[in-house]
C-alpha cells in the first residue's frame, strides 16, 4: 500500500513551467466531422483531445493494427503462410490470393497494411492461431493487456459484425503500443511494396493460376498504401508515417494516423466520418497538438526528493526519482505544479539500493498530471538491538567478573600451600 507522506521540503515544493495555459484557446480547439475523435501524444499516453472516445463504434479495418502486432509477436516474417479456401472466399478488400497459395508471413503483412486485403487478414491469423476463431481470444487477451477494455474483436479484418467494435480511445492505445514496435513502424510508412507471388507457387498451382483468376481476381504484385496522409499527394501530412485506414458502410471512413515532427509524435483517432472529411479531421487534430502544446519535462531521473525513516533501519533512506515525468500544456501560460509524496506502508530494513520506495506525485488546478517511482539512493541495513547490546554488555561484565574471582581463588590456594611447606 502507498501511503501520503509530508517530506519537507518537498510537498510544498512550487515548480514554475514556462509554457502553457491550463487551457487552450477554445478558437483553435479542433472540430472534426467524425462522430468519435480523439489525439494522444504517442510518447507519453497523455490525450490532448477528445470527443465520444469511449463510445462503441465498428473499427472497420483498423482492426488489422491488432492482426498485424499479433503477428509480429508472435511469428517470423520469413515464415511461410499457406492461404486457405477460407481466406480466398471472404468479402471486402481483397487482392486475389490464391487457394494452396504460399507467401512469407512479411509478404503478408505489408499486403494486408497497405491494400488493407481481408484475405491476406484470413491467412494471417490462421497461421498465427490455428484458426480465425482462437486468433480472436488473442486479440482480445491482447487487447486488455494494452488497457483497451472496450473492445471486442471476432475477426482479424473488421468486417461488420454487432459483436466486433471498440472505442477511439482503445484504438489509440492499441496504436501507440504497436509504433512501438519497429517492424510494425517500418510497415505502415511504406508508401508501396512488391511482393513476388508467382515465383513462390507450386508448378499446379501456376498451371491453374488462369482458372483461378477468372474467379477470385488478378494475381496482384504491386501494393499501395491506402493512407492518404502519407507521402506528398492533395492529402499529404507533413511528418506523416502511419498507421491504418478503414471503410465499411456501417463503421464509415476511420483513420488511426500518426505524425512526428522532431521528437514529438502525435496519433489521432477518427471513426464514422465520411469522403475527404477524414483527411481534414485527421490532419486538423494534428495540427492541433503540433501547434497548440507544448512538451515540458516535469521529472528527470535520479533527482534527491526527501528521506524517510526506516522501520528497524540502521539509518534513514534518502529517495530519488526512477525516470522521466513530461507534460504537455498549452502554449501561453505558466501553471503552478505542485510535488507531493506518497510513502510505500512497509518501509522495513534491509532495504537494497533501487528498491521502490513510493511515488512521486505531480498535480496542477486539481488535476493530475502523473507518478513518478522513487527508489532508495543507498542500502539501509537493519540496526542492531540496543537492548541486547545492553544484556551482552552485562553478561559479559558478569563472565568477567567470574573470571577475575577463579584466578583470585586460585591464587589465594597457591599461596597457602606455599606457606604450609
Amino acid at each position: 500500500m502507498i501511503k501520503k507522506f509530508v517530506a519537507w521540503p518537498v510537498i510544498l515544493l512550487m515548480i514554475l513551467v514556462c509554457a502553457v495555459p491550463a487551457f487552450a484557446d477554445p478558437d483553435t480547439v479542433p472540430q472534426p466531422m467524425g462522430e468519435a475523435a480523439l489525439l494522444m501524444d504517442s510518447d507519453t499516453g497523455q490525450i490532448l483531445y477528445k470527443k465520444n472516445v469511449d463510445q462503441r463504434m465498428y473499427p472497420a479495418s483498423t482492426t488489422k493494427i491488432m492482426t498485424t502486432l499479433l503477428a509480429l509477436e508472435n511469428s517470423s516474417l520469413d515464415d511461410m503462410v499457406t492461404v486457405s479456401k477460407r481466406a480466398v472466399e471472404i468479402g471486402g478488400s481483397r487482392v486475389g490470393l490464391q487457394p494452396g497459395e504460399q507467401l512469407p508471413l512479411k509478404h503478408l503483412l505489408y499486403i494486408l497494411m497497405l491494400s488493407s486485403a481481408n484475405d491476406a487478414g484470413i491467412a494471417i491469423a490462421e497461421h498465427v492461431g490455428g484458426s480465425v476463431e482462437n486468433f480472436a481470444d488473442m486479440m482480445n487477451k491482447r487487447a486488455r493487456e494494452l488497457g483497451a477494455r472496450n473492445t471486442n474483436f471476432v475477426n482479424p479484418h473488421g468486417m461488420p459484425d454487432d459483436n466486433h467494435y471498440t472505442t477511439a480511445r482503445d484504438l489509440a492505445l492499441i496504436g501507440r503500443h504497436a509504433m512501438q514496435n519497429t517492424t510494425f513502424r517500418r510497415i505502415v510508412r511504406t508508401l508501396n511494396y512488391k511482393a513476388e507471388r508467382k515465383k513462390n507457387m507450386s508448378e499446379e498451382l501456376l498451371q491453374q493460376v488462369e482458372k483461378l483468376e477468372n474467379i477470385y481476381g488478378p494475381v496482384q504484385e504491386d501494393f499501395y498504401n491506402h493512407n492518404k496522409l502519407l507521402g506528398s499527394g492533395y492529402y499529404g501530412y507533413n511528418g506523416a508515417n502511419g498507421i491504418k485506414t478503414g471503410y465499411t458502410v456501417d463503421a464509415g471512413q476511420c483513420i488511426v494516423a500518426s505524425a512526428k515532427r522532431g521528437n514529438r509524435e502525435m496519433i489521432a483517432v477518427v471513426l464514422k466520418s465520411q469522403g475527404a472529411n477524414l483527411w481534414a479531421d485527421a490532419a486538423m487534430l494534428l495540427d492541433y497538438g503540433f501547434d497548440n502544446f507544448s512538451l515540458v519535462e516535469l521529472v528527470k531521473p535520479r533527482e534527491m526528493i526527501t528521506d524517510a525513516i526506516v522501520r528497524h533501519g540502521a539509518k534513514n533512506a534518502v529517495l530519488e526519482t526512477a525516470g522521466y515525468l513530461y507534460y504537455n500544456f498549452p502554449v501561453g501560460e505558466t501553471p503552478q505544479v505542485t510535488r507531493s509524496v506518497e510513502l510505500a506502508d512497509d518501509l522495513d530494513a534491509p532495504l537494497k539500493e533501487g528498491d521502490k520506495l513510493g511515488e512521486l506525485v505531480l498535480t496542477a488546478g486539481g488535476r493530475e498530471l502523473g507518478r513518478v517511482p522513487l527508489q532508495a539512493v543507498y542500502p539501509v541495513a537493519r540496526k542492531i538491538n540496543s537492548y541486547w547490546w545492553f544484556w551482552a554488555g552485562i553478561g559479559l561484565a558478569a563472565m568477567s567478573l567470574l573470571l577475575l574471582m577463579k584466578t583470585w581463588l586460585s591464587h589465594r590456594r597457591s599461596r597457602r600451600r606455599i606457606r604450609r611447606w
